[in-house]
């Protein structure tokens, strides 16, 4: 079983994500995407997959979007895919391809409806979230408030 994560260790919910990931017992391929990031059929692939458009997978915080005015419509997605390609921070993050789908898992706890194995123990996040408690013996997800 592959699962892949597309990681910016930067990042607080890539981070919280891939942790989600291993505590399965699965290590993940995971990809720095900043430092090698996806060819345009790859990204293509992704967005394809996931079932989103083209803008939302643009990410605005911390990015040129501003500066390069990507919140006009004037840009298609073929313009907009090549702003990702030139400037891969634009690519919103982590995305997770496992056998049971694809996401972009913005919160970190999305990751768990597309892994095939169930967590193994419990998990909070970097923020001091709860996401996986152990009840009885029985590990559960944490409902969102």
């Amino acid at each position: 079983m592959t699962i892949t994560i597309y990681h910016n260790p930067k990042c607080g919910t890539s981070r919280n994500t891939l942790a989600l990931i291993r505590n399965t017992g699965v290590e993940p391929a995971v990809i720095e995407y900043l430092i090698t990031p996806p060819s345009r059929d790859k990204l293509l692939e992704l967005i394809t997959a996931m079932g989103i458009p083209v803008r939302g997978l643009l990410r605005q915080k911390g990015t040129p979007y501003e500066e390069l005015k990507l919140d006009d419509s004037k840009w298609t997605d073929d313009e907009l895919i090549n702003f990702m390609l030139t400037h891969p921070i634009l690519i919103d993050r982590p995305i997770v391809v496992s056998p049971m789908g694809t996401k972009l898992c913005r919160p970190s706890e999305l990751v768990l409806d597309i892994l095939p194995l169930p967590q193994l123990g419990e998990f909070v996040k970097e923020d001091g979230e709860k996401v996986i408690e152990l009840i009885d013996n029985e590990v559960r997800r944490v409902q969102a408030k």
